[in-house]
């Protein structure tokens, strides 16, 4: 079945609240506690978050859909820079792709590039120069999905799971 990708709206809060809770934990290194990846997700993913980031204008979020029904989603984020590691290797005119998730049933099928080529057409749609991320050190799927969309790795920043800090690569890519 072929994917569609659109721009979320705020009745999408709880599938994307699902599909984040399904697939957040995929991103984590070995041996990240399940307790932190769940405390993770009740604070930054919940359905109320989510409310929260559908309604904020800095943000756009994107839903990924076969057949009507939720695989993935993509969330990018404007505005400064807060993170001083980020700040020092990221042009200030550089939006954020905040999070990038596809359902582990639909690995390998397409669906998380078809939703990194939307991701980046809406990243260009703000005027933004260049699209930034973390990733951690220790994802070799997502590092390589990553570069092979372009993105390189520029410098290095920190990512607190719960009660644990995680080492990301801040990677970056020109946009169009």
């Amino acid at each position: 079945m072929p994917l569609t990708t659109r721009r979320a709206v705020p009745g999408d809060a709880g599938e994307l609240h699902a599909v984040a809770a399904r697939t957040f934990g995929l991103a984590c290194p070995p041996g990240t506690l399940q307790a932190d990846i769940d405390a993770f997700v009740a604070l930054h993913l919940s359905r109320e978050r989510f409310e929260e980031y559908l309604k904020d204008d800095s943000r756009v979020v994107l839903l990924a859909e076969v057949d009507s029904r939720p695989v993935g989603y993509a969330m990018l984020v404007r505005g400064p820079i807060a993170d001083p590691d980020v700040r020092a290797v990221v042009d200030d005119n550089s939006i954020e792709l905040s999070k990038i998730y596809v359902l582990a049933d639909n690995h390998g099928s397409g669906a998380a590039a078809e939703l990194m080529g939307a991701t980046l057409e809406a990243a260009a749609g703000t005027g933004a120069t260049s699209c930034w991320l973390g990733v951690n050190q220790k994802n070799v799927r997502a590092a390589k999905f990553y570069a092979k969309h372009g993105f390189e790795v520029v410098g290095t920043k920190r990512f607190l799971v719960g009660e644990q800090w995680h080492n990301d690569h801040v990677r970056v890519r020109p946009l169009p």
